[in-house]
């Protein structure tokens, strides 16, 4: 242990020697240079050396600053990067919420230009919730006996009829939809004013009933209420036809309707305030 402990101060001893002596080598170099125009051959040594090492402190000097000045310009990148990420989803919600109340400003205004076109009294309403079930088409709205809402009333939007009342509350009503099984409603065909009666196929849309063969019907054909049931007012949009078959069986055709309103795009109705009797 002794042993290894004189070793280890020997070498302290030599290191600092060494680096008294590199010292005094330097202050000699930078003086005797002050003085000389032409260096010696020792001088010229220690010059090198010198150079050498202010080459390489400047260089990793440079690079270390360099690295340090990436780093603080990257963050400043990164936290502008992040603002402007939080601005542009801001943005991005303003815009949206712009571009919904637009679309809203639409559908009400078309609304309104519908209901001064249909008979008074009429109520505007929203659909606040809807039957999912397999057997049933219909929605909830936010008006009800309160607002002088009564079964049986016709609903209508407007690309055309929708459905009609069938329960009520005193601030909620439910509306069973024109594509439902149980609903039934006159109409027209248009062109030829052959008059029918459409029957809900859920997402098949309609399918159009008593409809003679020799009867003028063909795919395209537009078709209207015919106002005979006492519910709907007569003329209004109810779908277009989609398909015609004759069968060689049978009096009647079978004739599918697309329906004029996209039941799943609901969003406000009108209720024209009639009393009215249920779908049979």
């Amino acid at each position: 242990m002794k042993k290894r402990e004189k070793k280890s101060n020997y070498l302290k001893i030599f290191l600092i020697f060494g680096a008294i002596l590199a010292f005094i080598l330097i202050v000699t170099f930078i003086i005797s240079s002050g003085r000389q125009h032409k260096f010696s051959g020792p001088t010229k040594f220690i010059f090198d050396v010198v150079g050498h090492g202010q080459k390489i402190v400047t260089t990793v000097t440079s690079k270390v600053t360099g690295l340090i000045s990436s780093y603080v310009d990257l963050r400043h990148v990164r936290e502008n990067n992040r603002k402007l990420r939080k601005e542009l989803a801001k943005f991005k919600a303003v815009n949206n919420e712009y571009l919904e109340a637009m679309a809203t400003n639409v559908r009400l205004a078309n609304l309104l230009e519908l209901k001064e076109s249909l008979p008074p009294p009429t109520l505007t309403a929203q659909i606040v919730g809807r039957d999912h079930s397999m057997w049933f088409k219909s929605v909830i709205i936010d008006r009800g006996s309160s607002d002088g809402i009564q079964s049986g009333m016709p609903v209508v939007t407007v690309e055309g009829i929708v459905g009609q009342i069938i329960n009520v509350s005193p601030h909620f009503a439910k509306v069973l939809l024109a594509n439902d099984p149980t609903s039934a409603i006159d109409v027209l065909i248009q062109k030829s004013r052959t008059h029918g009666i459409i029957k809900g196929k859920g997402a098949e849309g309609y399918q159009l009933h008593y409809i003679l063969k020799n009867s003028d019907v063909e795919q395209g054909y537009s078709i209207v209420t015919s106002g005979l049931d006492g519910v709907f007012p007569k003329g209004l949009p109810v779908g277009t036809v989609s398909s015609v078959a004759r069968s060689r069986r049978g009096m009647f055709q079978k004739i599918k309707i697309k329906p004029a309103v996209d039941f799943s795009e609901l969003e406000y109705l009108i209720i024209i305030m009639r009393e009215s009797s249920l779908l049979q």
